[in-house]
């Protein structure tokens, strides 16, 4: 087991990115190729999750796109990162708000919490 976390620690490239939780509002911005092309683009929506530790850790931001629902899970240190900006922080009582998906209008709203 320690050869593993050897060979996170070493090899593994770490993001620098900000502290966030479960209910921020955050835009994620990624790199994508497309053949020899490279083009950035942008997903912002509410965290619902945060998982994993480590090299393994990963987060699931949800965002509405019309009318349906879209959700997208990033590995903490996917190297296409750019940056990730916190739009605002969510004042939840849950580290995971699975419940989140069942709300619609108003009802979907996350009060902000004061810096």
């Amino acid at each position: 087991m320690d050869l593993v976390k050897f060979v996170q620690d070493e090899f593994v490239t770490k993001n620098e990115l900000p502290e966030f939780a479960a209910g921020d509002t955050i835009t994620v911005y990624y790199e994508i190729r497309e053949g020899d092309k490279v083009r950035t683009q942008f997903f912002r929506g509410v965290v619902i999750q945060k998982r994993g530790s480590g090299a393994s850790e990963t987060f699931t931001i949800r965002k509405m796109s019309g009318t349906v629902g879209v959700e997208r899970i990033f590995p903490i240190n996917l190297p296409t990162i750019q940056k990730i900006e916190i739009n605002k922080k969510g004042k939840v009582r849950r580290a995971r708000i699975y419940y989140f998906r069942g709300l619609t209008g108003k009802k979907a709203k996350i009060k902000e919490r004061r810096r």
